[in-house]
């Protein structure tokens, strides 16, 4: 009895380690597969990290080479990559969303919204400066037959779009579109008008041509001057100059003053637009990267940088909207112009653009 069961328990312990080492077996291949598709993972992710970044750098060179954008140096390369790249990735998600407009890789692309704004937003509106335009009437303001949809465009008003290049001189271009505007109205001959001439011949303290300006000072100085010169005549250097005294003396446009709308009025606004193009001061921090539809949403109403107000509508999907001309050239937004929403919930309009509005007069 006693030698059976000691052959017993001898088979059991032999049973149980064949079934322990078939045990170690089976975890040992669980973890050598583990571990198999673990670095296969790895590596696929690393490929596909290299992948991506070399996709990244061939959209790099395809876009300076569009652009003709040539670095100093490496290093100047590499730190521009990286923006562009996370730049790329911020519009691929947007425009990933259903929204009311899309942005585009522009000719911005390896800009910080920081450097962006700095080189080309040098409208610096102080607080003092928007009371100013507290008014309570203006002579547009009894206009009620108003269309649904007006384009100064289609009615030979607006030249072509213009390019204020790395130069806060948004300011300049936003006094000449408006008084291309009404010079046309008044006089049936639309021309362009020079910017230059502003920025080298205005001498009021707060106009400093690539370093900034305002629209009204603009108004004033083409009034005090008799007018003003063409572009042709005095074209756009894109860089501060001094003033050309000869060109300066010809005057081919003149206004008799200029107006503030009401502020904070989208209606008011609306009146003076359908009575001529009109001079607004907006927010553009969202605009670095707009490419097409009607800019809504958040906006902030820190106003830096100017623009004009040529027409306005409503989108196929129902939004109404401003048609405003900016001055980047036409390789930005809409062929150089940006819709933005209209009729919003609150009374500064979408980045602020009904606070600062003014327009000439004839």
């Amino acid at each position: 009895m006693a030698t059976s069961t000691l052959f017993n328990n001898f088979n059991y312990t032999i049973k149980l380690n064949i079934m322990c080492l078939s045990l170690n077996r089976s975890i040992t291949l669980v973890i050598v597969v583990l571990v198999f598709i673990t670095s296969t993972c790895h590596v696929s992710s690393r490929r596909s990290r290299v992948l991506n970044e070399e996709t990244m750098l061939h959209k790099h060179e395809q876009w300076m080479a569009r652009y003709g954008r040539v670095y100093k140096d490496p290093n100047e390369q590499e730190a521009r990559f990286k923006i562009f790249k996370n730049n790329v990735a911020y519009i691929e998600e947007f425009n990933s969303q259903n929204q009311a407009y899309k942005l585009s890789v522009n000719k911005f692309a390896d800009q910080t919204n920081e450097e962006f704004k700095a080189a080309r937003n040098r409208l610096k509106v102080s607080s003092t400066r928007i009371l100013a335009v507290q008014i309570a009437s203006f002579r547009h303001e009894d206009v009620s037959d108003a269309p649904s949809s007006l384009d100064w465009r289609t009615k030979g008003a607006v030249t072509p779009v213009k390019d204020q290049g790395p130069c806060g001189s948004c300011w300049a271009f936003s006094t000449i579109a408006a008084t291309e505007g009404i010079h046309e109205i008044t006089t049936g001959k639309l021309i362009s008008l020079s910017e230059q001439e502003l920025m080298d011949c205005d001498t009021n303290s707060e106009d400093h041509g690539c370093e900034g300006g305002y629209m009204v000072n603009g108004f004033e100085f083409i009034v005090q001057n008799n007018g003003i010169n063409t572009e042709a005549a005095y074209p756009y250097t894109g860089s501060d100059g001094t003033c050309n005294t000869k060109e300066e003396a010809i005057h081919v446009a003149t206004i008799s003053g200029y107006e503030n709308v009401p502020a904070n009025n989208e209606s008011a606004l609306l009146k003076a637009v359908v009575m001529q193009p009109v001079s607004v001061a907006v927010d553009a921090s969202k605009f670095q990267f707009y490419g097409s539809g009607v800019l809504n949403g958040t906006c902030g109403t820190d106003l830096d940088h100017g623009v004009t107000v040529v027409g306005y509508g409503t989108s196929d999907d129902g939004m109404k909207y401003w048609l405003v001309k900016n001055s980047w050239g036409t390789d930005w937004g809409e062929a150089g112009y940006i819709r933005m929403q209209r009729d919003v919930e609150y009374k500064e309009g979408m980045c602020g653009i009904a606070m600062m509005a003014s327009y000439p007069t004839a």
